[in-house]
């Protein structure tokens, strides 16, 4: 719905919409006609970037991450953008321009007003600071007047960045320069000066960054390499003090030892309980009187083998302590041998006593005696070697972590040192390489562009025409005016009866309505229109004869309705009687020369058959003033007058002044049956106006609705026939 709102409103002002843009489009041509032809020159730059192969030592991924990439591009254009570097150009621009016979641009007015005296001391200036590439200070009120110069022209800064485009080529290792003016050779100039003093510029950063990071990883080195060395020299002067050759060698060779004493510890004290147990068993064997003669026997042997049991036990105890060597095994085998011999010949003395046939049992308890001796004083040699060996190796605790330390500062100062010799090997190799960026191809002096003069007239006529769609639409957007019967439903919430078109009251001639001479459509669609009101009140009214018609305000066509209203109701052999009952303008009273006025009838002054006129609409003027129906007259006598004209007319219509005059509206509203609101097209309903529709809407059924008026002959479409 809105749609076609806006689309009728936009048919509506279709020449508008034409015209505009033709106007724009004539202006313009005549601005660009005289526009000169454009030359472009294009350059392009190998940065070596994503070519590899010149990177033989780089420490870069061959896949770099397209991110890291896109950085380093970006930050090429960035400073090929560089302020100093475009004014190295702007002073080649005008230099060439001051002291060349051909200069590239036509001088500007402020080069020709300049005397000789004031261009030797800009070439002065100019040729300075392109040797020295400094900007100009516009702080100082000569070199601002050097720069205003370089503007005249063209040739400043900012000028120069608007034209110059450089950007990467679609991901490739390229960077492509474009720069285009009115002058073939300038556009070429421009683009190879900047790729030069480019290039320049980022050789001389480049190679200073450089040498000053070889210098600091030089020094750097040379530092850790120190570092090193004394870490390395106080590991090695630790070592020689405490004698500690291979420290984790000597830990695993006392561990090794204590093992193998701790395992020789447990096979001799399980030797010392079974030959204990062997000896219990065999004691078992003598009863105690046997034991009493054995144990003096035995214990007279016993004192002649003591001895050399001692020399055994000194002997087993150095065997011990040797980690049992094998020369003094074979000693002790040779004192057990001599032991063994004393114990045989000791039993050999029992062969004379009562107990000769026990002499075995004998000699085998003697014999577990003498190796449980043996065992038993081995295990206290072996306790002793382990307490020593432990000793050993709780005192090679504390050297092993100062060592660890040691080593571990070492280690890491070798990485460092290492890490550093890398980048410094690295950046050597980069700085004897130089850098990768060069000029692959020179600007030419290009070829005339294609005239963009059609293309401007074109987009002027484009643009103004969406602008002026885009003002139409806002427009629209804002009107809050009421354009059709569906606007007035919507925001009043009462009926719309009909609407009538917009007609000029002083070609319309009512007689000749009536009669169906019309002189164009509009006084023909106004009466179609007013015969459809005519049949909605008509409908609405049913028995009732009395119809005020009002508005919200003056101005609305109340007069011209209530007439051509009045009219259409005597066409269908209705008894009319047409009241005029604004008596602040009383516009029918003038335009129908009425001859009876309704002071006159409420006064009883004429009656209603003087009124009255057969065939034709009667009509009861008034003479007018500032006063209302009930001032006039009291409503118990206005009520039984209109009561009486029931009775003789058909219909009464009566125009009522607007409804923002208040009391002299509604006065008529309380004696009339129905009342019908008038309301122009193209009008808004403003706040002032809310507490009149309030009060239509507290009389309820006695309000029939309202009738559109003035709307345009363009807007409804289909005229009604």
């Amino acid at each position: 719905m809105e749609l076609s709102k806006f689309l009728k409103l936009l048919y509506k002002r279709k020449y508008l919409l034409v015209i505009i843009p033709m106007i724009t489009v004539i202006i313009t041509y005549f601005l660009v006609r005289k526009l000169s032809d454009t030359y472009k020159s294009t350059s392009r730059l190998s940065t070596g970037i994503v070519d590899q192969s010149t990177q033989i030592l780089s420490n870069s991924d061959l896949s770099s991450q397209e991110s890291k990439i896109a950085q380093q591009f970006s930050n090429l254009i960035e400073v090929f953008r560089l302020k100093r570097i475009f004014d190295q150009i702007s002073y080649q621009l005008i230099l060439h321009d001051l002291t060349s016979k051909k200069p590239y641009r036509t001088p500007s007015k402020l080069i020709k007003q300049i005397g000789p005296n004031a261009r030797a001391h800009a070439i002065d200036v100019f040729s300075n600071r392109l040797k020295t590439k400094e900007p100009l200070s516009l702080f100082d009120e000569d070199q601002n007047g050097l720069n205003k110069l370089l503007i005249s022209m063209g040739y400043d800064e900012k000028t120069l960045q608007k034209k110059i485009i450089i950007y990467r080529v679609n991901n490739s290792d390229f960077i492509d320069i474009e720069f285009e003016s009115e002058n073939p050779v300038l556009s070429a100039f421009v683009i190879n000066a900047l790729c030069k003093e480019f290039l320049d510029y980022y050789s001389t950063y480049i190679k200073t960054n450089q040498t000053r990071a070889v210098n600091f990883l030089d020094t750097l080195m040379k530092q850790k390499y120190d570092s090193m060395n004394a870490k390395m020299r106080i590991l090695r002067d630790y070592k020689i003090k405490n004698r500690v050759l291979n420290l984790n060698e000597q830990a695993k060779i006392l561990y090794n030892q204590i093992t193998d004493f701790e395992t020789k510890l447990q096979v001799a004290q399980k030797d010392v309980e079974s030959y204990n147990g062997a000896i219990a068993g065999i004691d078992s064997k003598f009863d105690p009187k046997d034991r009493m003669y054995l144990e003096s026997v035995v214990v007279a042997v016993n004192q002649s083998i003591i001895e050399t049991r001692e020399q055994l036990r000194t002997v087993t105890a150095e065997l011990v302590k040797s980690n049992f060597d094998s020369r003094i095994k074979a000693k002790q085998d040779s004192i057990k041998a001599i032991l063994d011999a004393q114990v045989l010949k000791s039993t050999d003395k029992l062969l004379v006593s009562p107990y000769s046939n026990k002499q075995t049992l004998i000699q085998q308890r003697m014999g577990l005696e003498v190796t449980r001796d043996l065992a038993k004083n081995s295990i206290k040699s072996i306790i002793e070697e382990i307490e020593m060996l432990n000793k050993k190796f709780d005192i090679l605790v504390p050297h092993e972590a100062l060592i660890q330390n040691y080593e571990g500062a070492v280690d890491v100062a070798g990485k460092e040192y290492l890490e550093i010799l890398n980048k410094f090997n690295r950046t050597t190799f980069e700085t004897s390489q130089g850098i990768s960026l060069r000029q692959i191809e020179l600007a030419m002096p290009g070829q005339a562009q294609p005239s963009k003069k059609l293309i401007l007239v074109v987009l002027s006529g484009i643009v103004s025409f969406v602008f002026c769609l885009f003002a139409l639409f806002v427009v629209f957007y804002l009107d809050d005016s009421i354009q059709d019967s569906n606007d007035l439903a919507n925001k009043t919430e009462f009926p719309v009866l009909s609407y009538l078109p917009f007609i000029n009251t002083s070609l319309l001639d009512l007689s000749n309505l009536t009669r169906g001479e019309e002189s164009n459509k509009n006084t023909h669609a106004f009466k179609n229109l007013i015969r459809s009101l005519r049949f909605e009140i008509e409908r609405s009214m049913g028995q009732k004869k009395t119809l005020v018609v009002t508005s919200l305000t003056s101005g609305e066509g109340k007069t011209l309705l209530s007439l051509g209203l009045a009219y259409a109701f005597s066409m269908v052999n209705k008894r009319v009687l047409l009241i005029d009952g604004n008596f602040d303008e009383p516009t029918i009273t003038q335009i129908s020369g009425a001859n009876f006025f309704l002071e006159d009838y409420l006064k009883n002054r004429i009656s209603v058959s003087e009124i009255t006129r057969d065939g034709k609409v009667s009509i009861l003027g008034n003479r007018g003033g500032d006063t209302s129906l009930f001032e006039f007259c009291d409503e118990s006598i206005v009520k039984p007058k209109f009561s009486y004209l029931r009775d003789v007319f058909d219909i009464i219509i009566i125009e009522g002044p607007s409804l923002d005059r208040l009391n002299k509206s509604r006065e008529w509203i309380v004696v009339s049956d129905k009342v019908l609101g008038i309301f122009a097209a193209g009008a808004s309903i403003k706040p002032t106006m809310l507490p009149h529709l309030k009060y239509l809407n507290t009389i309820g059924d006695q309000f029939a609705g309202w009738a559109l008026n003035k709307v345009q002959i363009s807007s409804i479409g289909k005229i009604p026939k």
